[in-house]
């Protein structure tokens, strides 16, 4: 499945999450990856909500951290046809549906020289 996207700005909580061992080596363990601490954030069209409302509820992949933190869903995921990563729907989050965090082993806005505004795809 693929979709287009738009790069946004976060709210900088990412970085925090993805920097405790128990979210990163799980994701280096299930991915093949050890994540940069933040996430590529991307907004989707409307039109492409329903799919990604039946990925993120449909995803088995589930991280169950220590107490104090929420579960994290994730799914494989190409950006651009070129970055291997994960799309992760953190339980605990503020965000609407049609907005998603990409994490991969770099920094993308730097290794892809991305800014917002910019559009991606994503291939799951």
């Amino acid at each position: 499945m693929n979709f287009k996207g738009t790069v946004t700005t976060g709210l900088g909580k990412a970085a925090f999450f993805l920097s405790k061992d128990f979210y990163a080596n799980e994701l280096e363990k299930n991915c093949g990856f050890y994540p940069f601490p933040g996430t590529l954030n991307i907004i989707i069209p409307d039109s492409s909500l329903e799919d990604i409302v039946n990925i993120k509820n449909s995803c088995e992949d589930v991280i169950t951290p220590e107490d104090g933190f929420g579960a994290v869903k994730y799914i494989k995921a190409t950006l651009n046809d070129s970055i291997n990563g994960a799309i992760i729907f953190p339980a605990k989050t503020t965000h609407e549906e049609n907005y998603l965090e990409f994490i991969a082993k770099d920094k993308l806005r730097d290794t892809l020289n991305l800014k917002d505004g910019d559009e991606v795809t994503l291939e799951i």
